[in-house]
Formats: structure tokens, C-alpha cells, sequence
């Protein structure tokens, strides 16, 4: 931003006083009174309150069994050794991700291949997705972005009749649903994240729901080094040998946490509502803003909004986007980007051999992406903030 259009702007006073963030946790009394009960029980991890977060995960997602574990990284990971995924395969995820969508593929030796998007709601696109199939291709990872439900009816159709398998990153999107289908019934295994800017928050966290005994058995043992019983069940047996069958890693989350997430569930309906709020007033609020335009939602698709993403119609500013996101922060209107395209990170060019131009569209649209702020914390007036600035930093910079 020029220092002329800085002054023109913010000569007078920002919108706030103070940063308003993108995300940020909502923790209770009750939150932390859960967590202190745990503090001073005989577990405070591989206790009885993960097995009790675990089931209270699959019953929200409408899933036979869940597998919590130290993040959504670990999730995603978890998922992929339980599929079998190995060096030689191939993993199809959307370029519009958090880079962990793909590392998880490399973490098991396989090829992450990159889709593109579809144009209005950067959901993996199943015409391009069907497109990058292989022999090799073992598994589809479809991110459910922002908190919207990817179109699983379509990828279903074309991956099934091939014997490949379906997951769903719904790291965003725990508590959305489509075509009346909740998150976590609409592929084979689903992974959730409990980050602090998440619906739920562990501090730390993630969770794998599936409905097959024999994929959450796997990433059990998986999380805990390979090995096939915990501390726990060898004192109930009076034994004290243990064999670790499988390279796993340590990917426990403790009870600590649990105990959080426990409580942080109940309130999820609560979370959602409001999210949803806050979703239908920007909406309203940018139907007047023909610059700013956001992400269309599917039809049959119940969003869960974790991110408000808009995108600017760069053609008719006089600013690109970095402008654009550097006078809104300047309004103390914490804005961020989500995503850097996960083929253009130098890690992928450099090991894969990507480039610009594989995924147009996702790559067209993240020059004009901004996320704005999307909490249930938020008060009618931060909303109210948050749109009084873009206004004000939009109309500023209309051609």
C-alpha cells in the first residue's frame, strides 16, 4: 500500500482499535473444569476419556468407530497407513489445501497428484480428478474447503467401480452434511482437526471416523509406536511384554485434551449456529459489493463455515491483493489467505517437479482469496466491523 493511500485511508482512525483475528477458540468454564477433573484423576493420557472422546466423535459423525490422535496431520496420516498407501502409489488431492492434504501421501513413500478445483467453490473438481487417475492411484483425498462438503455423490461414482478409496479431509467441516448426510458418513475414512481456530478444539488434536473395525484397529496401533496393547491393557492382563508388529509413530493425544474436546462437542451445535450467522450477514453484506464476491455453496450442502473466503474481483480494483489484505489489517480486520496452492510450494517443484499452469483455476483463483474473520465468539459488532472495513478498503480502491 502507497504511503498516499494509506494516509487517504487511514488518516483519521482504523475501523477498531484492536486486532480482530481470523479464528480463535470459545473455551468455557465448564471447558476448563473438565479438564481440571482430568488434571487431578490417575490418567492423564492413554486414560479412559480418550475412548470416551473417541465414541463421541463417531456418534457426532454418524460413524461406527473413531481414532483420535495428536492433530489433523496426524489424522490424515493415520488414514493413509490404514489404506495401505505405499511407495510406488498415488494419492489425488486438490491443489486448493493445507500442504498436510499431500504430505500425508509422501510421509508413506506414495505420489501426491494434484486436481484442480471447481471454479465457484474450489471443492476438488471431479471431471479433473477423474482425469488424473492412474493404475497406480490408491486413494482420493477430497478436502471439504472453508467447511463446505465436497461432492461426494460424484467422486463415489467414479471411484468405486475402480476399487479406489475415498477420504474425506474434513478438517473444516465437522458438523456440516450433505444431501442430508452428515460429515463423517460421506466417505470411507474421514479426518477431523481440533486445532484452536477449529469448531472443536483440543488445543492440539484430530480424529479419523470409519465405519470398518478393521481400518480403526489399524491406526491404533499405528498411533502408538505399532504395538499392540497399551500400558493399560498389559497392567488389566498382569503382563508386561508387548510386540510392536509395524513401524508406527507416536501420535497419542492425552486425556487432558480429550477432556476438552469432550465438552468442546457438546457445544458444537451451538458453534455452528452461530457460524452460520455470521456467514448470512456477510453474505448480505457483499451482495452490494460487486468486487467481493463469495464462494458459492452446493446444493444439498449444509456448510459448516469454518472459514468466510471471499474473492476479490481484482479487474475492477486498482489494487491487487496483497494491497487489499495489507488496508484491512490495517483496520485491525485480522484477515488471512487460504491457500498458496500446494503444487506452486517450493518443496513439491523442487521433489516433483510441479510448476505453474498443472491446476489454472486454483491457481487464478488464489491471486484474488481472503479469508475473513470467522469465529462463534464474534459479536454483532465485530461482524459489523469486519464489513464496515472491506466496504470502506473496497470502495477506496474501485476503478
Amino acid at each position: 500500500m502507497k504511503v498516499s493511500d494509506a494516509l487517504a485511508l487511514h488518516g483519521g482512525s482504523p475501523v477498531r482499535s484492536r486486532m480482530l483475528p481470523y479464528g480463535r477458540q470459545d473455551v468455557s468454564d465448564a471447558d476448563i473444569a473438565a479438564v481440571v477433573e482430568v488434571l487431578r484423576s490417575d490418567w492423564l493420557t492413554t486414560g479412559p476419556v480418550v475412548a470416551a472422546f473417541e465414541r463421541a466423535c463417531a456418534a457426532r459423525a454418524g460413524a461406527r468407530h473413531g481414532v483420535a490422535v495428536s492433530s489433523g496431520t496426524a489424522a490424515l496420516h493415520a488414514a493413509m497407513r490404514a489404506l495401505d498407501v505405499r511407495a510406488g502409489d498415488e494419492v489425488i488431492v486438490p491443489a486448493m489445501t493445507f500442504a498436510a492434504t499431500a504430505n500425508c501421501a509422501r510421509y508413506e513413500g506414495a505420489t501426491p497428484v494434484f486436481a484442480d478445483v471447481d471454479r465457484d467453490t474450489l471443492l476438488i473438481d471431479p471431471a479433473s480428478a477423474e482425469r488424473a487417475i492412474t493404475p497406480r492411484t490408491r486413494a482420493v483425498i477430497a478436502v471439504d474447503y472453508a467447511g463446505q462438503p465436497a461432492d461426494y455423490d460424484s467422486l463415489a461414482a467414479i471411484l468405486k467401480p475402480r476399487g479406489i478409496s475415498l477420504v474425506a479431509d474434513a478438517c473444516h467441516s465437522i458438523g456440516g452434511a450433505s444431501n442430508g448426510r452428515p460429515v463423517g458418513t460421506l466417505a470411507r475414512l474421514s479426518c477431523f482437526s481440533f486445532h484452536p481456530v477449529k469448531h472443536v478444539t483440543t488445543g492440539e488434536g484430530g480424529a479419523v471416523v470409519a465405519d470398518e473395525a478393521p481400518l480403526a484397529d489399524r491406526m491404533r496401533v499405528f498411533r502408538n509406536h505399532g504395538i499392540v496393547s497399551d500400558h493399560r491393557q498389559r497392567e488389566a492382563q498382569g503382563a508386561f511384554a508387548y510386540d510392536m508388529v509395524e513401524l508406527g509413530y507416536n501420535y497419542r493425544i492425552t486425556d487432558i485434551q480429550c477432556a476438552l474436546g469432550l465438552q468442546q462437542l457438546e457445544r458444537l451445535p451451538a458453534f455452528i449456529a452461530r457460524r452460520r450467522q455470521i456467514a448470512a450477514r456477510y453474505d448480505a453484506a457483499f451482495a452490494q459489493l460487486p468486487a467481493v464476491r463469495p464462494l458459492a455453496v452446493r446444493r444439498g450442502a449444509e456448510h459448516a463455515y469454518h472459514l468466510y473466503v471471499v474473492r476479490l474481483d481484482l479487474e475492477a480494483l486498482r489494487a491487487g491483493r496483497s494491497e487489499i489484505f495489507r488496508a484491512l489489517r490495517a483496520e485491525n480486520i485480522g484477515v488471512n489467505v487460504h491457500y498458496v496452492p500446494v503444487h506452486l510450494h517450493p518443496y513439491y517443484r523442487q521433489t516433483q517437479g510441479t510448476h505453474q499452469g498443472m491446476c489454472p483455476v486454483a491457481e487464478c483463483a488464489y491471486e484474488g482469496l481472503l479469508s475473513l474473520p470467522m469465529f462463534p465468539a464474534m459479536s454483532d459488532s465485530d461482524v459489523d466491523d469486519v464489513i464496515e472495513a472491506v466496504e470502506k478498503v473496497v470502495v477506496f480502491y474501485r476503478r
